[in-house]
């Protein structure tokens, strides 16, 4: 097979639409204004800004009014955790052990302030029991913080059964504030936070085929928050300093394609990963599937993230080897790769020694194909081999 270049690495990073490009392009060179200005620049400006949050808005089923743009999904995490007020009695915050650095950094930086927080085990599937977390509920509990798709391992947490749990927490007379990171389901799985009564959710556009430096936080109506910038304050006081004009244009076409595509392009990401894990685990004896079985109609198993193990190689090792050969993977997060000794994701389900250290993470997209899924499985495969025959 003629040598390639595979991407697979887009829980990392993706690669923008040709639309998102043009519509960043453009937005540069022709609607350079200040969104606040009242000349006509400004103005045009502004209108750009107005349809993209319509698009975004549109693609999560919400209101463009409950859209606050944000320079990424960090600093969404970030103005939902750090900028939910704890209130008058609020001591105690939830969240889970597989959570993305930025949600578990802005937790423990509540605790040096003197909150107390409650990090939910997983099982070795790396989803949460709904049920541990109604024991861990408290009357001085104001935050509630649990994901949506695991970023490394692709699980997919229970957030109908999570919701009823909270729902029934909200009927004793408590109001604590749910925020999820849906940064890795945003443009995979239906995302509609309303539907499930979540209050605040995070998305990235660089996630979902957008630019990178622009996120955005849906706010539900009635929900308290405190913004973490003090400046002019754009976004209806929530997020101040002179909109991303180039990057919330791009991030509206992005969502714009994911409202376009709607579920049949989680079904075709399934079909291609499946085909990736089967052809994997078929010609390698050993290999082991990190997180929820790739099996149709698993509701616990997302459509585009594979975490393979291969006990007896490093993972490192094989990323490298597979770059050789022009397939892109990673070891877990981007986000702490460069520094992280192993998984803290992989930890949290159980898994140690030569099955963490030999780990990789097959990420796909939207713009990946059946053929590029095949040369994948074809080089991991003679990788895999060839590095077992040098390490023997």
């Amino acid at each position: 097979m003629t040598k390639q270049e595979v991407y697979l690495d887009n829980s990392a990073t993706t690669r923008p639409y040709p639309g998102v490009v043009r519509a960043v392009v453009e937005a540069m060179e022709e609607y350079y204004g200040n969104p606040s200005s009242l000349h006509r620049k400004g103005v045009e400006a502004g209108r750009l800004l107005s349809r993209a949050r319509e698009a975004v808005a549109a693609s999560l089923g919400a209101d463009p009014g409950q859209i606050v743009f944000t320079g990424g999904g960090t600093e969404a995490i970030n103005l939902a955790i750090k900028g939910t007020p704890p209130g008058r009695k609020g001591r105690h915050v939830i969240t889970t052990a597989v959570e993305h650095p930025a949600v578990l950094n802005a937790c423990a930086q509540l605790k040096e302030q003197g909150i107390e927080v409650t990090v939910l085990p997983v099982d070795g599937q790396g989803v949460v029991d709904p049920q541990q977390l109604r024991s861990a509920l408290r009357d001085d509990t104001y935050l509630v913080s649990v994901m949506y798709v695991n970023n490394e391992v692709g699980a997919v947490q229970p957030l109908d059964e999570i919701a009823g749990v909270l729902a029934d927490f909200r009927r004793a007379g408590h109001r604590p504030v749910w925020h999820v990171d849906a940064v890795q389901a945003y443009g995979k799985l239906p995302t509609r936070p309303g539907e499930l009564g979540v209050d605040l959710l995070s998305v990235s556009a660089h996630k979902a085929h957008g630019p990178k430096g622009v996120g955005a936080l849906y706010v539900a109506p009635r929900t308290r928050l405190q913004p973490l910038l003090a400046g002019g304050g754009q976004e209806n006081g929530w997020r101040s300093g002179t909109e991303n004009t180039p990057g919330i244009t791009g991030f509206g076409a992005a969502a714009a394609e994911i409202t376009r595509q709607g579920p049949e392009g989680a079904q075709r990401l399934f079909a291609l990963k499946k085909r990736l894990v089967e052809g994997i685990l078929a010609a390698v004896p050993g290999a082991v599937l990190n997180g929820p079985p790739c099996e149709q109609g698993n509701p616990r198993c997302a459509p585009h993230i594979a975490n393979l193990s291969f006990p007896g190689l490093r993972g490192e090792i094989l990323l490298h080897w597979l770059e050789g050969q022009g397939v892109y993977v990673s070891t877990g997060s981007a986000c702490a790769s460069r520094k992280n000794p192993g998984s803290h994701v992989l930890k949290a389900m159980g898994v140690k020694g030569e099955q963490l250290e030999g780990a990789i993470r097959f990420s796909l997209s939207a713009l990946n194909t059946a053929e590029e899924i095949d040369y994948a499985v074809e080089q991991t495969v003679a990788a895999v081999r060839e590095l077992y025959a040098l390490y023997k």
